[in-house]
């Protein structure tokens, strides 16, 4: 007989996170407020691209974002200056943010009148994908420096998501980044994800991510 026993105290974790991302779900639903989650490692482009999207989409919809990160509020003061509804999430050096941390974000946000929010994730590729923050949807950013072999190493990112954005567009010609080669397998892990070439920095490519938010957001409202 064993000396001590084993508790599978992660699955527990992830099963009680799971029921409270899908009832947090079911009530944005309810109360008509779509919340994207946009996950990507530092330095991929994900405020800059926060920032297009509400310049795009600020006509037509209500925006809130929470900014999320182990510390500091540089992303929530630059988005700040669009005028946009933000608040600053600290994880307390915690590298993910799960459902329960989430509805916190949001209760100090505020949702009322809003349709749309932005959940720009703690940066990374791994524990960022392993909880369900409740989001309508998910979507990551892959910046060109970062490689083609990015799906290879972090399947689990690949596999959660709805929408792929490669941004950095306007400097592939500089790395080693096939798009083919990306595509192909991003195919093999998840062919129903959207694939989004992009240049947050020139605006390229941000019209069919801009339609891609708006059709989801449509979508949901309209379920």
């Amino acid at each position: 007989m064993d000396a001590f026993r084993i508790l599978e105290i992660k699955k527990n974790i992830f099963e009680g996170n799971d029921a409270q991302a899908a009832s947090l779900r079911e009530r944005l639903r309810k109360d008509g407020v779509f919340m994207l989650n946009l996950m990507s490692s530092p330095g991929s482009g994900k405020t800059t691209t926060v920032i297009r999207t509400i310049e795009a989409l600020k006509d037509e919809m209500r925006i809130g974002v929470l900014e999320a990160d182990i510390d500091s509020d540089v992303d929530a003061r630059a988005v700040a200056k669009t005028g946009t509804r933000v608040i600053q999430l600290h994880s307390g050096g915690m590298c993910h943010l799960d459902a329960e941390m989430t509805a916190q974000g949001l209760a100090g946000l505020g949702t009322e009148g809003l349709d749309l929010v932005i959940l720009e994730n703690i940066g990374n590729l791994i524990c960022t994908a392993e909880f369900d923050t409740g989001a309508a949807a998910n979507a990551m950013i892959l910046s060109v420096p970062e490689g083609d072999d990015k799906p290879l190493k972090y399947p689990l990112m690949f596999k959660v998501v709805d929408a792929v954005l490669v941004n950095k567009m306007d400097a592939i010609g500089h790395f080693d980044f096939d798009m083919d080669t990306f595509a192909a397998r991003m195919g093999k892990l998840n062919p129903k994800a959207s694939i989004l070439p992009v240049s947050a920095k020139t605006g390229e490519g941000i019209g069919a991510w801009i339609d891609w938010v708006r059709g989801r957001v449509k979508k949901w409202k309209e379920a």
